[in-house]
């Protein structure tokens, strides 16, 4: 049916995608949704642009001109595709299908479409480089497409997390002394060299008098800081003066105008993140600014959580202001268990932890545990690698029990897919072995502790090439070239087709996995306890206790071999069920548990209850 017919009236299609079976699945979930708490989800983390598109008459955004000036041009991976809300609407069934119980969507917000050096342009189809932090991207639809989008979720009892930024804007201050665009940017600047009190340097004209610096957050003191010109001489072109919102936005002051980031020390706050706008968060009337827009995101479509976009990049003190008041408004909205997870891009357990203290941030996205998988798994690393990183759970504020209920995932759209990683590590592997190491990986996902987040197409075998662009492939038949020729994994397919295909072996994997994870609430809550690692051998082995008695052993062979063990099991588990894999009845001892596992494969074995004291 073309689309001209189908959306003919407004939003007649939510009803229409809402299938009487998916209700029928969803049950109570639609009644009691909120009430489950952040570690009881699966989520699924999509692009709305490179996933469906179901009105191609928002494809341009409404911007007369070509690619360069709307954005759109489905035959590169730098450009919108044509995504849309109302595409991401029409396949809840399929998502939903697949076991998910969350959607994290980028963030949707108005962006400059295109921006970037003469001859490197791309557009902003990602969502990341914001003007208007108040409505929706013409491109995606609008705030009525985004509220049926979340309605229908609601309606399936399925959550919706919405990606956010913070520390920074689209691109839209140049620098007199360095005009932007260009393609290094403009160098950092440091508050010593270039101090406030000074135009242009050490030794230049007196400025902003009676500021003591950004330590002193008041408005007082800030109210002091009249000129932002201290390092650089920043303007803004006459075409884009007023393109922010809200209004505050659009002017200088509240941005750092110190040059490009070089993600070290003080730049790392206070640069330009690859020369997008750094807002200066240090600001009162910055961090009151953000939290009425984001508190108003909240309260207008009732969302169930926030994924803060380069979390790192903003100082703690911002954070300390603006994460209660998020969780202040979604209770005052309905909203008791409001999930904020948050970017630390850092592969080291100890710095995401030590942003959960110092930062207050209550969920880092576990950057710690995709680097660990794709080691085991990937390049065949020993498993005491996993060891030490659950080791590690003990320094989150909270322990780790709250541990539980951090993000964890396989591979992303900054770094790459799990897929790419795979064939990365071995290019010469069959395609069986991609196959079962793929489903191995997923099966560490789900039952090792934390929250699985699977990113988009995974479930399809996408492999891409690369991080970034290279790993933003369409779900829709894609045109882009250097995506369909990719190798998919456990299917013929490739991104030409349209990839919904619920019969892929992945999908149906994830599926029943996701299944088996709702079913015993030990998969989620469970302490974890590990039983055995290998300094220089590939087996691993976990049990989660439960809290009513029991526990679920989970063994995984991270090698292309076969292996016997005998794994440590409480003794009060004498008798034993498979969940997954095939699992002796009986331990082979008071306290002992023979397992046999094939090469990359894995069990789940579920014991008989037990009091815990």
């Amino acid at each position: 049916m073309p689309s001209s017919i189908r959306f003919s009236r407004k939003h007649a299609w939510t009803a229409a995608v809402i299938s009487a079976a998916a209700l029928a699945f969803a049950g109570t979930a639609r009644a009691d949704y909120r009430d489950r708490a952040p570690e009881d989800e699966v989520i699924y983390f999509v692009m709305p642009d490179r996933f469906e598109n179901a009105d191609p008459a928002n494809d341009t955004g409404g911007i007369p001109g070509g690619p360069l000036k709307n954005g759109f041009n489905p035959k590169s991976k730098g450009f919108y595709h044509g995504g849309d809300l109302r595409g991401l609407t029409q396949r809840l069934d399929y998502i939903q299908g697949l076991g998910v119980t969350a959607i994290w969507v980028t963030p949707v917000f108005k962006n400059k479409a295109v921006q970037g050096p003469p001859g490197d342009e791309s557009a902003a189809y990602h969502g990341y480089w914001i003007t208007d932090f108040t409505d929706i991207d013409p491109h995606l639809g609008t705030r009525a497409d985004f509220k049926a989008f979340v309605d229908a979720a609601h309606a399936r009892g399925m959550k919706v997390y919405l990606d956010i930024v913070i520390n920074h804007t689209a691109d839209v201050i140049r620098y007199r002394e360095c005009p932007k665009p260009s393609a290094l940017g403009c160098p950092y600047r440091s508050k010593a060299d270039y101090p406030y009190s000074t135009r242009g340097g050490v030794g230049g004209a007196k400025i902003n008098k009676g500021f003591l610096g950004d330590e002193i957050g008041t408005e007082a003191n800030f109210a002091k800081l009249s000129r932002p010109d201290y390092a650089y001489t920043p303007y803004v072109p006459e075409a884009e003066k007023d393109v922010k919102r809200p209004a505050w936005l659009n002017e200088l002051r509240y941005y750092h105008n110190r040059g490009n980031s070089t993600f070290q020390g003080e730049s790392s706050n206070y640069g330009d993140f690859f020369g997008l706008d750094d807002v200066y968060t240090e600001n009162p009337k910055v961090v009151q600014g953000f939290i009425d827009i984001y508190g108003r995101w909240i309260s207008d479509f009732k969302l169930d959580g926030f994924r803060i976009d380069t979390e790192q990049h903003v100082g703690a003190a911002f954070w300390r202001a603006f994460i209660p008041a998020m969780l202040q408004k979604a209770k005052e909205s309905g909203v008791p268990h409001f999930y904020i997870f948050g970017e630390v891009m850092n592969m080291s357990a100890a710095v995401l932890a030590e942003h959960s203290r110092v930062d207050g941030l209550p969920y880092p996205l576990d950057f710690a545990f995709m680097t660990a998988i794709k080691d085991v798994v990937a390049k065949g690393a020993p498993t005491d690698e996993l060891s030490q990183l659950f080791a590690a759970d003990s320094l989150y504020e909270g322990g780790a029990t709250h541990a539980l209920g951090l993000p964890t995932f396989l591979g992303n759209h900054d770094l790459g897919r799990f897929g790419y990683f795979l064939r990365q590590a071995d290019p010469e592997a069959s395609a069986d072995e991609l196959l079962k190491k793929d489903e191995l990986g997923l099966a560490m996902l789900f039952f090792l502790r934390g929250v699985p987040v699977i990113y988009y197409g995974d479930e399809q075998g996408f492999t891409g090439d690369g991080g970034d662009q290279d790993a933003r492939e369409d779900m829709l038949p894609s045109q882009v070239a250097s995506y369909n020729d990719n190798v998919l994994i456990g299917t013929n397919k490739t991104t030409a087709d349209s990839n919904f295909d619920t019969n892929s072996p992945l999908y149906k994997l994830v599926s029943d996995f996701a299944k088996i994870y709702r079913e015993h609430p030990t998969l989620r809550r469970g302490k974890q306890l590990v039983r055995l690692s290998e300094i220089d051998g590939g087996l691993f082995a976990v049990s989660r206790m439960g809290a009513d008695g029991g526990e679920i052993l989970e063994v995984f062979n991270t090698r292309n071999e076969t292996r016997r063990a005998e794994i440590e099991v409480d003794p009060r588990s004498t008798q034993w069920t498979s969940l997954v894999g095939t699992c002796d009845r009986r331990p082979s001892a008071p306290g002992s548990y023979h397992v046999r596992l094939q090469p990359f494969g894995y069990v789940i074995c579920q014991s008989n209850k037990w009091r815990l004291h």
